[in-house]
């Protein structure tokens, strides 16, 4: 016998689901590091357990078994996801990291934010975690039937807006827009064609131009080979900008690896001498971003490991190597030495023939993970690096200059509203990019659309609020709270400027995208906090 689904079960499938989702990442964390708070638990709670409740509520006034299982494990789910925020978010040892980043991530001036994950953290970041059941109600059958929820009311939207926009630590200049994912109904517009700079939403135009160039199955190789007839041996860089050499690099590409793999095959062939050189000719021009040596990005090359760091961080600011490509060559040299070869010239820079054998490689995650890792982090180096592949992709040359062209070539066939926007690199550093509201709310519906499924990791790598990436210290006040592990944003500053975009489920079960863009403010934490409360009031709003 098969016993049909309940319908307010099916209804409250997705709402458990979502804070399933939001609580997962932190549940091993949860039994050693949390020191619960009452207070703000129950308002972190009480929001997620009334709207599941109202969801699973029959119609004859009286709860099955399964219902009240339903609201038991969302009441669970949510005290352990309140917990987990009010106390996090935790590193590996059970210390808070939030102090800490957040004064690495505030201090910066004249660069774009970075992950807050401590800056002194040896291991390299690994992938956002996945958020595809988010996108359910975008790619499922029966968005838009009758018993859908329908969008907010315009009207209202705006009025809940217009007073959180109307903010004076935003500065003088202020842009914004809210579109119905489903639809791509616009519910909202302030100034939404205007181009401001848009810092580090950069970042999601970067995404969305290389996942549909490059592909998201894409991977970036990097080789050893031996030229004929001789003991040359070069290290060629395939643009891959989260290669490591730290030999815990996990599902990255490791020098390790390749020095492993290198030193084996020379010993087959008989080869305990070798001259190495480097090849990082992949990409062209100016290496030196246009802000100049900065700690927010290595200089732009093909061949890098630990993106050119000093220091043992895997993210964030840091000191860089004046020269990555050759420091390198360096490392795997001495990589190669203590595996008992004998290297010469481990730092010369020369150009791979056609005939090269290919000894050994190792290759990164797929396209769709660096991307989701770009995001997450706001990685300067990697958004730079693929800038260049997607130049490389659609025939142009791979430099600041082609990248930008074709980033914005490429948002261009895609349908995509790029009047008005500027390009100059992809990672939104350079001041001079400027892009509009109406096309970060255009990118973002466009990647959670059914028709394009290869650009999916433009929405699950957005930061999670409270949770990931740059928004894991934010959203700690009570009129942000709502937005926790509902809002998923890419965040962006610069001396200034202050922009958030992203997209967000609201009460309702509706996906939003959205996109807030502001500059001028001279108070950067009361600008942020102020972005933040507005996307979290879209979170808590059915806005009728």
């Amino acid at each position: 016998m098969v016993v049909p689904e309940l319908r307010p079960w099916r209804a409250a499938r997705p709402h458990l689901a979502r804070v399933a989702r939001a609580v997962t990442p932190r549940l091993a964390r949860v039994a050693q590091a949390v020191r619960p708070r009452a207070q703000r638990i129950t308002e972190v709670v009480r929001p997620h357990v009334a709207r599941v409740t109202r969801a699973v509520r029959p119609r004859e006034g009286r709860y099955t078994t399964p219902q009240v299982a339903a609201v038991a494990a969302t009441v669970g789910l949510a005290l352990a996801a309140g917990a987990a925020t009010a106390a996090g978010p935790w590193d590996s040892t059970g210390q808070r990291t939030a102090e800490r980043d957040r004064a690495a991530a505030w201090s910066r001036e004249g660069g774009a934010d970075h992950g807050s994950r401590s800056g002194a953290a040896a291991e390299t970041p690994a992938p956002a975690p996945s958020a595809a059941p988010v996108l359910a109600g975008v790619t499922g059958r029966t968005v838009l039937t009758k018993s859908a929820p329908s969008a907010p009311s315009v009207p209202t939207l705006a009025s809940v807006l217009d007073r959180l926009l109307d903010d004076d630590s935003l500065g003088p200049r202020r842009t914004a827009a809210v579109v119905d994912v489903a639809t791509g109904e616009r519910l909202y517009g302030k100034d939404q064609d205007r181009a401001l700079t848009p810092a580090s939403t950069t970042k999601i135009a970067t995404a969305v131009a290389a996942l549909s160039a490059v592909g998201p199955d894409h991977r970036f190789v990097t080789r050893a080979v031996l030229e004929p007839g001789t003991d040359k041996l070069l290290l060629v860089g395939g643009g891959d900008p989260t290669l490591t050499a730290r030999g815990k690099g996990g599902a990255w590409a490791d020098l390790r690896a390749l020095a492993d793999r290198t030193a084996t095959a020379l010993e087959k062939r008989r080869l305990p001498r070798v001259s190495l050189a480097y090849d990082a000719s992949l990409f062209t021009g100016e290496d030196l971003h246009p802000i100049g040596v900065n700690e927010n990005i290595a200089r732009v090359t093909a061949l890098m490991a630990d993106e050119g760091r000093t220091d043992d961080s895997g993210s964030g600011p840091a000191a860089r190597s004046a020269d990555p490509a050759a420091e390198a060559a360096r490392t795997f040299g001495a990589l190669l030495r203590d595996r008992g070869i004998e290297v010469e010239a481990p730092d010369a820079a020369a150009k791979a023939t056609p005939d090269a054998a290919t000894l050994a490689s190792v290759q990164s995650p797929p396209l769709s993970a660096v991307v989701e890792r770009m995001l997450t982090d706001s990685d300067n180096d990697i958004a730079e690096a693929l800038a260049r592949h997607t130049a490389l992709a659609t025939g142009r040359d791979a430099s600041f200059e082609g990248g930008a062209a074709a980033v914005h070539d490429r948002l261009g066939k895609l349908g995509l509203p790029v009047a008005g926007s500027a390009f100059h690199d992809g990672s939104g550093l350079d001041r001079e990019d400027k892009l509009t509201a109406n096309l970060l709310t255009a990118l973002l519906a466009t990647a959670g659309s059914p028709s394009h499924p290869e650009l999916r990791a433009a929405l699950t790598g957005l930061p999670v609020a409270g949770f990931t990436g740059t928004l894991s210290d934010r959203y700690e006040n009570t009129a942000e709270r709502p937005g926790i592990g509902l809002v998923r944003a890419k965040t962006g500053s610069l001396t200034g400027v202050n922009t958030l975009a992203g997209i967000v489920v609201d009460a309702d079960g509706r996906l939003l995208a959205f996109a807030f863009l502001t500059d001028g403010s001279m108070d950067q934490t009361a600008a942020r906090a102020a972005l933040d409360r507005a996307a979290a009031a879209l979170a808590g709003c059915g806005c009728r």
